[in-house]
């Protein structure tokens, strides 16, 4: 007797659109979230509004990268670079940073600790990738990007939610999540995408990481983007304050008239919307030029591993 052949195998289409379901729908637990801590004054939601906000909108990032990155990167790897990229990310920026004075260069500085100390995470979290692509560079660098965002984010949420009198400040809390929630995608996220990419771009068909030119250019870039981003707040106060013609001639009994700190605040807000926005623009353009992969993969021998 012979067996009757069974139906063929066919591929399981890997789920899309998580990544905004998700975002939707954590966004709005945020808001009733915020809004039953507004109402019942119950401290002890005040970690859950903390962590829900801080951790939204890199989770969805990850969830995207999931979703584009089947048969390339294995998911325990991603979250491994979320969570190790992000502890270990915050971590080592702390103790660096700390030696930072205060100057024209500490923006520099701050920017050059943060992305060496995330680039190492990729490079160890990315060392067994085969094959290295601009695309898998990336994915896997925005992951590490967005666990540190998430994580760095959760200390300037509480940091805002302190007072001088001992009390929590929900408003200020709120606002610094929005607010960086809505850049995260254009910040570490993309920063780290960028020098990932270039990473995975110069490494050899057998995955052998190569410091190279452009690896260099890469980290150089990401770093100016990083200083400029950090930065664009004094650099739009000092242009608003150039442009009106300079504030101390109009200062009376030690302030600026009503009239001269409205055109200032003014002028500053849209000097740091459109630099925010320029150098996101920047950051795009440099990822779509470093994340294709246009190059050709050679394994060196036999066929080329993967990591799953």
């Amino acid at each position: 007797m012979h067996a009757t052949p069974g139906p063929p195998a066919t591929a399981v289409a890997t789920p899309r659109g998580w990544w905004w379901k998700a975002l939707v729908l954590g966004a709005l637990l945020w808001l009733v979230t915020a809004a039953v801590t507004y109402w019942t004054l119950n401290t002890n939601l005040v970690p859950t509004v903390i962590l829900l906000g801080s951790f939204l909108v890199p989770f969805c990032v990850v969830l995207y990268v999931l979703e584009r990155s089947a048969g390339g990167i294995d998911t325990l790897r991603l979250l491994a670079a979320f969570f190790v990229g992000g502890i270990f990310g915050v971590l080592g920026a702390s103790i660096l940073e700390s030696h930072l004075s205060p100057s024209w260069w500490m923006y520099v500085g701050v920017g050059a600790i943060e992305e060496l100390v995330k680039i190492l995470v990729f490079v160890v979290v990315g060392v067994a990738v085969i094959p290295k692509t601009g695309r898998s560079g990336a994915l896997l660098g925005a992951t590490v990007g967005a666990g540190f965002a998430a994580f760095e984010s959760a200390g300037y949420a509480f940091n805002a939610s302190l007072t001088r009198l001992g009390r929590i400040d929900l408003t200020a809390l709120l606002e610094t999540e929005a607010i960086r929630g809505l850049l995260t995608p254009v910040g570490h996220v993309l920063w780290t995408a960028i020098l990932g990419a270039a990473i995975f771009r110069a490494a050899t068909a057998a995955g052998r990481y190569r410091l190279t030119g452009q690896v260099v250019l890469a980290y150089v870039a990401v770093l100016l983007l990083h200083a400029l981003w950090d930065s664009m707040s004094f650099i739009a106060g000092y242009l608003a304050i150039r442009i009106t013609g300079g504030v101390h001639y109009v200062l009376a009994y030690g302030q600026l008239l009503p009239e001269t700190a409205d055109n200032v605040g003014r002028i500053s807000t849209v000097i740091y919307v459109v630099g925010l926005a320029v150098i996101s623009l920047v950051g795009v353009l440099l990822l779509r030029a470093w994340g294709r992969d246009d190059q050709q993969v050679r394994p060196s021998s036999g066929t080329v591993p993967s990591t799953r």
